[in-house]
Parts: structure tokens; sequence; C-alpha cells
């Protein structure tokens, strides 16, 4: 079966098999956490990015809804082994949904650069951290205000963002 979409390529089972294991891979990320106040430190924004930067647009962007969707469901994938749709509605949600975006926008963005230096991937990751940020920090300002949702759902995460997205800048260009 021969298909144009990055999905089936290979057939359908390839393209769900991409997307299980991409959520997986997300899952696993999500439990490598430092417990922090409203929002833990988590590897999850690695393993989004890299999902988008390497396997594109949807695959990354199916892999972060069937994530969510296994939280949601109550397979307890979420950062501390939590699940449910709580987790999703409460403080560190925007940073789940963010997810979404990220994926989507690195993977589009890798799809179209043509040239995967080490400085483009960069960038389209930064772009795709800044939605995620965006995101996560106009939802957690619902719960705690606009300048406290800065001074603990941004600033915090600057530093470890920064190492992450390098990282997945110098694995991705190397595909």
């Amino acid at each position: 079966m021969i298909s144009t979409s990055i999905l089936f390529q290979n057939g359908w089972r390839f393209g769900v098999l991409r997307c299980l294991l991409g959520s997986c891979f997300i899952a696993v990320g999500s439990q490598i956490y430092i417990p922090f106040d409203p929002v833990p430190f988590t590897l999850q924004t690695f393993c989004v990015l890299l999902l988008g930067l390497c396997c594109g647009s949807k695959i990354g962007t199916l892999s972060v809804l069937l994530y969510l969707t296994e939280g949601i469901m109550g397979i307890p994938v979420f950062a501390g082994y939590n699940s449910g749709i709580s987790i999703l509605l409460g403080p560190a949600g925007g940073y789940l949904v963010g997810f979404i975006f990220a994926a989507y926008i690195t993977g589009a963005m890798s799809e179209k650069w043509s040239r995967k230096s080490l400085a483009s991937v960069f960038v389209i990751g930064l772009v795709g951290e800044i939605v995620l940020l965006l995101i996560g920090y106009l939802r957690l300002a619902h719960f705690i205000g606009f300048s406290d949702a800065c001074t603990f759902g941004i600033l915090p995460f600057i530093f470890g963002d920064f190492f992450k997205l390098t990282l997945c800048a110098i694995i991705a260009s190397k595909k």
C-alpha cells in the first residue's frame, strides 16, 4: 500500500506505530521531572520538539494528541504518573496544549526548511519553544496572574529549555 501522506508512508501500520512510539517517548520524558509548583520541570518539551524536528508535523502532532488522549483517559502518562482531564484543565494544562502547536510548528518548519544546519534547526526549535511557553503562560496567568505566571511559568524554565533545545538541535541536525 503506497500513500503520499507522511503518516502512511510505508503503509498505515508504520504511521500508527510511529505515533504510538512518539507518545511513549513523551510519556517517558514526562516521568523525568523535578517537582516545581505550579508547573514541574520535565523532559517533555525536549521530546515534543525532537519529535516535531525529526518526524515532521503530522507524526509529531499526532503523537502529542495521542499522548494527551492517553492522559485524559486515565493512563498515568503526565508528570508524576498523573492523569485525567483535571491536569489538562489545571495550571500546567496550557503547556500540555502548547505541545500540540509546538510539534506542528517545528515539524512544518522543518519540512519546509531546505538546509538543516545546526543554527537553522535551533531557530526552528526556538520558534516552537516560544509558542509552547506563550500558550502555557497565558493559561497559567488565568490561575495566578500575569506577573506571577512569568515568575513561575517562564523564568525558571529558560536555562533548562535552552539546554534541551540545544540538544534537540544537535540531534535533529544530524538526521
